[in-house]
């Protein structure tokens, strides 16, 4: 989302200094005023987007507006209530009664703000199979409710800690936030274990010309560069103590002295950092500081591991290959797919689909997908089990003609040992596609 998109707004508010107030905090979009109960509902039938409601409309009796509450819900509007009533009893009644956001009178700019900011996240989540299939691929529920819960902050200033292991995809959900924050500002990444700290320093902040040896022109830091937009910061275990206090000082005050400059910069970056680090552990052994953290903490995020979603290998590889030569995998190739452990997650992945289409056929065999990841996880052999010891190439070939059923394939299972149900399992669930069914075949087998 480049800009926000123009709304349809009801103001329903009696008060003309109110009134004015909203129509300049909401110029950008289509604003209709009612000033009573009845001229409320009469607009409410044009199905407005948003409807901000004031619940004393001076008609004499206590706050009326409440009974629009669900008459502009019913029309498929947010209901917000703007209004000088924030007592317990008030508050807890409209939110009985169905509306959003609640927020007292004072304070128009940042409430109207927020409200936006809330129903856009909202309808960008209504939205979220498009996000799903084109921006952040995964099948995985546990994913897509992270990165759903991440996008809800998106139109917010509040800073957002992307966890998660090399490659899984943090800097792609990082630009996808600012693509949905609004911001006209650009996305300015940087990861901070790339650069000695004299050389981070002089990145982020910027430096005048003359302010070390070698610096024949002055230079914008990437601090400036992200002025009314997002900076990501990658890797932010890898900072020293020392640049951590510097760089916390710029974000709490928006406000920094590039190096050799006589006078601040000002800038108005929103944070979102990354680090495949457990940030409790780089704590306790003093390697990042506890404000700093605090600082730059916010909402947190984890990605999981592409071992722990497989779901999405095929649906990745689909969406990597759009639009050009498209790739199809032999039923041992996908057994293989489905039993690498995939250490270097989604972008080792995107590596093998890169060698795949340029240099080999796009019917790939299982000894192609052998050669260029290294060989399959291969299973260790259990003790005391009944299953023959075969490599995994040799169990697949002998497999590949009972799994077509999850009934023919359930006596192999009960006789493997778990590692090597598992690859059962995965090429089953190459086969029939039915991961679901496979996995509960799985559980009943091994529960024998």
């Amino acid at each position: 989302m480049a800009q926000m998109s123009k709304l349809k707004i009801l103001v329903v508010e009696d008060d003309p200094l109110a009134q004015t107030v909203m129509r300049d905090r909401l110029v950008d979009h289509a604003v209709e005023f009612a000033a009573n109960v009845d001229e409320a509902r009469a607009r409410l039938e044009t199905r407005p987007d948003i409807c901000f409601i004031d619940l004393d409309l001076g008609d004499g009796k206590e706050c009326s507006g409440l009974e629009l509450i669900p008459v502009a819900i019913s029309m498929g509007a947010y209901a917000a209530v703007m209004s000088g009533h924030d007592s317990d009893r008030f508050v807890d009644r409209a939110y009985e009664l169905g509306c959003r956001d609640f927020c007292a009178k004072g304070n128009e700019a940042a409430n109207v703000d927020l409200v936006l900011s809330r129903f856009l996240s909202l309808r960008e989540k209504a939205a979220g199979g498009a996000l799903f299939s084109e921006e952040f691929i995964t099948e995985d529920e546990e994913t897509r409710a992270a990165v759903g819960s991440a996008l809800k902050y998106a139109t917010s200033d509040l800073p957002i800690l992307i966890l998660g292991p090399s490659g899984v995809g943090k800097t792609s959900l990082a630009r996808i936030i600012h693509d949905h924050s609004g911001r006209a500002g650009e996305f300015v990444a940087i990861n901070c274990a790339a650069y000695t700290e004299d050389l981070l320093e002089a990145e982020l902040f910027g430096f005048k010309r003359g302010a070390f040896t070698g610096a024949a022109e002055s230079r914008k830091g990437k601090l400036l560069l992200a002025d009314g937009g997002t900076l990501f910061l990658d890797e932010i275990g890898s900072m020293s103590l020392a640049m951590q206090t510097k760089l916390l000082k710029a974000i709490e005050e928006h406000c920094f002295y590039p190096l050799g400059a006589e006078r601040p910069e000002s800038s108005n970056f929103r944070v979102i950092s990354a680090t495949l680090e457990n940030v409790q552990d780089l704590v306790a052994a003093g390697r990042l500081r506890f404000d700093f953290l605090q600082r730059v903490h916010g909402f947190a995020v984890q990605i999981k591991p592409l071992a722990r979603r497989k779901d999405d290998i095929f649906p990745m590889i689909a969406r990597f290959t759009q639009g050009g030569k498209r790739l199809s995998f032999t039923p041992e190739a996908k057994v293989r797919l489905l039993a690498y452990d995939w250490p270097g997650n989604v972008r080792e992945l995107k590596r093998l689909v890169d060698l795949l289409v340029a240099g080999e056929d796009g019917r790939v065999s299982e000894q192609v997908l052998a050669a260029l990841v290294g060989g399959a996880a291969r299973p260790e052999k259990a003790a005391g089990s009944s299953l023959p010891d075969k490599t995994l190439d040799k169990l697949i070939h002998d497999i590949s003609s009972k799994a077509g059923s999850l009934t023919g394939a359930a006596s192999l299972l009960r006789a493997a040992p778990p590692e090597k149900a598992r690859t059962l399992l995965a090429m089953m669930t190459a086969q029939t596609g039915k991961l679901a069914a496979a996995i509960a075949a799985l559980e009943r087998v091994r529960a024998a």
